[in-house]
């Protein structure tokens, strides 16, 4: 009963108190920053980054009868969802389309969270996420780059208190909208036949600038988004 009592306490709404100032806020907001900016980070978070990306096209398309069948977070950072149904059609061109926006989309929603006092849930439903996910992981390096974003929510979400809770799903959350202006640069400057927009482009015969202009649009909205939410941040 102890145990369960120390679940739901963290399941419970509880927000950092605004006597503790907004220092833990600042933190997040430098950690995040330097992360997407400093290469050597950059190599080590990305891949958080990639296993958005991935489960973004998994999720939409199960959502849409597809069935997803595994992933890969390759060595290089890079990464591939499989799903399988119709070769064609709305199911293939949703999934497909959903990688790049998803860490924007899933970012803003985090920082909105940040501040809810529902962090603390955010973790555990992401720790439970992560978890459910490694049945689908198709490479050791997936295996290892889910385990290690599991252990690092799952320890932040027991030990962390509010304070560490929040500044974990603030910072995770900007790492990701900042994270997908990269991953969106990247392939606009140097897309692959295999990228998505080059996929989109032959499912749909829409050229691929149009397809990464709607990533553009997307993930420009979510960082304004983010950016509203943390001008009205009471902490802030």
């Amino acid at each position: 009963m102890d145990v369960l009592s120390e679940v739901w306490a963290r399941i419970l709404p509880q927000a950092p108190d605004v006597q503790d100032g907004p220092w833990w806020a600042c933190a997040a907001l430098a950690a995040a920053l330097l992360a997407v900016t400093v290469p050597m980070v950059w190599t080590r978070v990305r891949p958080a980054v990639t296993i958005v990306h991935e489960l973004g096209h998994a999720i939409v398309g199960m959502l849409l009868g597809r069935r997803f069948t595994g992933f890969v977070v390759s060595a290089d950072m890079s990464g591939h969802a499989v799903t399988v149904g119709p070769r064609r059609g709305f199911g293939r061109v949703a999934s497909t389309w959903a990688g790049y926006p998803a860490p924007a989309v899933i970012g803003a929603l985090l920082v909105q969270l940040a501040f809810s006092g529902f962090a603390g849930l955010v973790l555990l439903v992401g720790v439970l996420v992560l978890l459910g996910s490694l049945l689908f992981a198709r490479s050791l390096h997936t295996l290892t780059a889910v385990v290690l974003a599991a252990a690092l929510a799952g320890a932040v979400w027991w030990w962390g208190g509010p304070i560490g809770a929040a500044g974990l799903v603030l910072g995770g959350g900007v790492l990701l909208l900042l994270g997908a202006w990269r991953h969106l640069g990247a392939v606009m400057s140097g897309g692959r036949r295999h990228d998505d927009p080059q996929q989109l482009a032959e499912l749909t015969g829409a050229p691929a600038w149009l397809w990464n202009g709607s990533f553009l649009l997307v993930i420009a909205a979510c960082t304004g988004w983010g950016a509203l939410v943390l001008m009205d941040a009471p902490l802030l």
